[in-house]
Order: structure tokens, then sequence, then C-alpha cells
């Protein structure tokens, strides 16, 4: 990143930005998201710290793992799925990617999952241009 954020600054902008995501640490434990109150997901705090593996159904788990895995052996960086799904009674669809995290140095850090709803962005036609 290019110049530096300040801590309230760091927060707005995590809380602020159209995505929600969570993030695993390179022992796959849950140790962070933003965007509480508006999840798509919801989650209760009970679930920091928990091992991933806990948190998603069983009938995705086995693909989890095996992203989590290709993950840490260098062999992808991101994983991206869709889904439909009814959202405060409307339907929409929503994007989930995962993301490799690593530090300056290469090496595996941890995982981020980040969720957006796209319907509306599926729909636009034509230009929107600025103030228009």
């Amino acid at each position: 990143m290019i110049g530096k954020l300040n801590e309230d600054q760091l927060e707005a902008l995590l809380e602020t930005i159209p995505i929600e995501f969570s993030i695993v640490d390179e022992n796959d434990r849950v140790v962070a998201w933003n965007r509480n109150d508006t999840r798509i997901f919801k989650r209760s705090e009970k679930v920091l710290g928990l091992d991933v593996h806990q948190c998603h159904p069983k009938k995705s788990l086995d693909k989890v793992e095996a992203i989590l895995s290709e993950m840490k052996d260098g062999k992808r960086e991101s994983a991206e799925f869709w889904i439909d799904m009814d959202i405060d009674n409307k339907p929409d669809k929503v994007l989930i990617r995962y993301f490799a995290m690593r530090d300056k140095d290469g090496k595996y850090i941890g995982c981020m999952e980040a969720s957006q709803k796209v319907g509306h962005i599926q729909s636009l036609k034509g230009e929107k241009r600025l103030l228009d």
C-alpha cells in the first residue's frame, strides 16, 4: 500500500467498502470480519478464534479445505463462486471470493473470504457518468 492510514481511517475504510470480508490466519482460525450489522452471512462474536472448518456447511467443507490447502502450498492465489440467494425477501446474486494473504516474502499468512451482492451490478446497462 502506498501511504499510511491512521487507525480511524483504516477502520472506516474497512467498514465502508461494499464488500463483507472475513479473515482467517495461517492456522485457519477466524480472526476478524467487517460489516457486522449488515452482513449477508451473519456471525456471532463467538466465532472469533474458532477453526474456520467449524464455520462452513458440511456440504462445502471439503471444497473450503482444498482451497486453503492449495493456498498454503502456493498452488492457488484465489477462488471464486457465486450463488443465488433471497436477501431481505428479494432475490440476489452473491459473489464469494477467497484470496490468499501473503507477507512481503510471499509466505502464506491467512485467507480473506470476501462476499458481495452483485445482482445490481449484473443489471447495469449503458453508461452513467459522474453526477448524472
